[in-house]
């Protein structure tokens, strides 16, 4: 494996986390993911679901309408396909664009629709891991290792990251998280929270969407015993979500209001911040790259101002 100081450096401090695009046709999302490239951010994290495009046919797509920006899983469910195939999947990947893909894999939640799931999801992780560094590839290896990183939101998960990747993805945390995160990590580790945005200065609207994504989170119930064993009550979970639990978790505002908050988790200890715009139901790409595109001076990212 590489080490998770160099993925840092590569990907900086910036990138953006985006769902939307397993829900588009291609010519729109890769479109998009050359837009955000243009902006300077420097990566871009692709879930899986089952309802939407496989990850890695996916990633392939962006990766292949790009010309710099890393790509990474964001994360490939465990769930979906056994660690060999997602082991060739990898290799294939590093090598047709070095040092341009990130390997993201995690429990995610256990997929009742695929008829797998396992009620001890680290274990399940662990035993996958074994299985991805035993596999057999006879394909020719990417020159630059492909870096991994596990989702983890719970302190077991965090040591399995840091002792079996290169890092962790965090979703759906504030910066407090960001902070014990670190500390359990060390220094080594990249650390590459999530945090979802809306860039709307009108206090109601803002929370509206907001509190919609919220809500759906905590239809889980992993996030909900996340969000307890971070201090938050019962009051705070109920309706979709109190105004202190959104605003904790959800930055919204002027740029500079959200571009304060992804500062947090870098003071935090975080190396890169994944930015996550939130819309209202149905309105497409065009607000998502519009907040990117907003957001990008407040960052102070590299190529930030150009338009795509």
């Amino acid at each position: 494996m590489s080490s998770g100081r160099d993925l840092a450096n590569r990907i900086g401090p910036a990138g953006v986390w985006l769902s939307v695009l397993g829900e588009v046709p291609a010519a729109l999302g890769t479109s998009a993911a050359a837009a955000i490239e243009a902006l300077g951010y420097g990566a871009l994290w692709v879930g899986e679901s089952p309802a939407h495009k496989e990850v890695f046919t996916h990633t392939a797509l962006l990766l292949g309408a790009t010309a710099r920006i890393t790509v990474a899983t964001g994360i490939a469910t465990i769930w979906a396909r056994d660690a060999i195939a997602a082991g060739a999947a990898a290799h294939t990947l590093g090598e047709a664009f070095p040092g341009r893909f990130v390997l993201g894999l995690g429990a995610s939640h256990a997929e009742a629709g695929r008829g797998r799931g396992h009620d001890r999801p680290r274990t399940a992780l662990r035993e996958y891991l074994d299985t991805l560094d035993a596999a057999p590839y006879r394909g020719p290896r990417p020159d630059l290792p492909v870096p991994r990183v596990l989702a983890a939101l719970r302190p077991r998960m965090q040591e399995l990251a840091r002792d079996r990747a290169e890092g962790m993805h965090s979703f759906f945390v504030p910066p407090s998280h960001t902070a014990t995160a670190r500390e359990r990590l060390g220094p080594g580790p990249l650390l590459a929270p999530e945090q979802a945005v809306v860039v709307d200065r009108d206090a109601g609207r803002a929370r509206t969407i907001a509190r919609a994504h919220v809500a759906t989170r905590l239809a889980l119930r992993n996030y909900v015993n996340h969000l307890r064993a971070l201090g938050f009550t019962d009051d705070d979970l109920d309706g979709g979500g109190s105004d202190r639990l959104v605003d904790a978790l959800i930055a919204w505002g002027g740029a500079d209001t959200v571009a304060a908050r992804v500062r947090e988790h870098l003071d935090a200890g975080a190396d890169h911040v994944a930015i996550h715009p939130l819309t209202a139901p149905g309105e497409g790409l065009a607000p998502v790259l519009g907040q990117l595109r907003d957001l990008a001076p407040a960052l102070s990212l590299p190529h930030g101002g150009t338009t795509p």
